[in-house]
């Protein structure tokens, strides 16, 4: 098995995807035409959001949407760079909501948390 792709389920699809363009610097590799799904470039493995709407058409029992009025999910996605600093304040820049500006951690990685437009968790932090 392989993991290919993790899903993000956002109010806007469009929105994300030209946020997580400006704030992460990454390229989107297909939107479908109806705007309730994309995917971005991210190497061998993809990021994906899929709207709220087509999240609730295919799961029975539906399921509590990413919002910055609540807190966050108990998942994080995240990106390593060689410059963590740089790399938060162009998120935040962007409209990331910051966490947690970046910190030395005893291991040696440098880690910052942001939220994005959806309440979703992202860590920003220099590879391991």
């Amino acid at each position: 098995m392989e993991f290919s792709y993790t899903i993000l389920y956002v109010k806007d699809v469009t929105q994300s995807v030209a946020f997580y363009e400006k704030a992460f610097g990454l390229h989107q590799h297909f939107i479908h035409e109806s705007r309730q799904y994309a995917q971005m470039e991210t190497g061998s493995t993809k990021l994906a959001f899929a709207s709220n709407e087509l999240a609730s058409s295919n799961l029975i029992n539906g399921f509590q949407e990413n919002s910055l009025s609540a807190q966050p999910a108990g998942i994080e996605i995240a990106f390593t760079t060689d410059d963590v600093d740089a790399a938060f304040n162009r998120a935040v820049e962007a409209g990331a909501i910051s966490l947690v500006v970046p910190k030395q951690k005893p291991w040696g990685q440098k880690v910052g948390y942001v939220r994005d437009l959806d309440g979703i968790l992202i860590e920003i932090a220099s590879q391991i």
